[in-house]
């Protein structure tokens, strides 16, 4: 494969927001790669669909993404859609493709009680793809799971600049620590890139004894190692936000984007 152009992005995709989480580690080692953040808000939320519309969906709208825009490489920032649709964009798409997975190997090694948390949405926890990296990885520890389809639309509420919903909060939560183990769990993995927009209000309802983990450091160097010694800008270009439309969802305002480095939003 030929070497990209200084010009080529990286492409981001997300259900909605979370992805940010994934391309602010990535622009801290990478701060002059163009990049271009597409939000797939008419699917929003992914948690709740199926696998069959999720495989279906995801590699028909990246392909559309990957046609217009020309990325030198593409990640799914979402764990929903890596966990069911990974093998699916690969097959479909000649470049690279760095999925995102639930941290599940650095928290067993961090555990101290060995009960681990799983927090993500119902599609990404009831997934065999957990299961496997559960036994791979966590074996002899208790792993428990919970999906929390409310935390996706709290984490996109904060960043619109509403305030903590608290119940929603709470509730996933309590929906680890009520299992049997929960009140040993010391290690809470967000398997869902919108969760550490919540990092704060999530760290406050479990208090200082539970320590909570996601992947984001870990997917933003393996985006540099896939395209180290690749000819960059020399200097930083604004980014593109690229937002699939919705009748009852809005893209966010420009301000909620411009800490990433984006500057321009684009709905298509």
């Amino acid at each position: 494969m030929s070497s990209p152009s200084r010009d080529a992005p990286i492409l981001f995709f997300d259900s909605g927001l979370g992805g940010l989480t994934v391309l602010g580690p990535t622009r801290a080692l990478l701060p002059t790669a163009p990049i271009v953040y597409a939000a797939d808000y008419a699917g929003l939320p992914y948690g709740q669909k199926s696998e069959a519309e999720l495989a279906a969906r995801v590699p028909a709208l990246l392909g559309r993404l990957v046609e217009r825009y020309q990325p030198r490489l593409a990640v799914i920032a979402c764990n929903t859609a890596s966990t069911i649709a990974l093998a699916h964009v690969r097959a479909a798409l000649d470049l690279p493709i760095v999925g995102t997975v639930p941290a599940i190997k650095p928290a067993a090694e961090m555990t101290k009680s060995g009960v681990i948390g799983v927090l993500g949405t119902e599609a990404t926890v009831r997934q065999p793809y957990v299961d496997d990296l559960s036994a791979r990885f966590a074996d002899g520890k208790t792993v428990l799971r919970h999906g929390s389809p409310g935390l996706v639309t709290a984490a996109e509420a904060k960043l619109r600049g509403q305030g903590p919903n608290w119940p929603a909060i709470d509730r996933a939560i309590s929906g680890l620590r009520d299992q049997p183990g929960g009140d040993a769990m010391d290690v809470i993995v967000l398997a869902c890139t919108h969760f550490p927009l919540l990092e704060d209000e999530l760290q406050a309802a479990t208090g200082p004894g539970v320590r909570l983990i996601d992947g984001a450091a870990g997917i933003a160097r393996r985006i540099a190692y896939l395209t180290d010694g690749q000819d960059w800008p020399a200097t930083a270009t604004p980014g593109l936000a690229v937002f699939t439309r919705s009748d009852d969802r809005p893209p966010p305002p420009l301000a909620v984007l411009a800490p990433y480095g984006i500057d321009r939003i684009e709905t298509i």
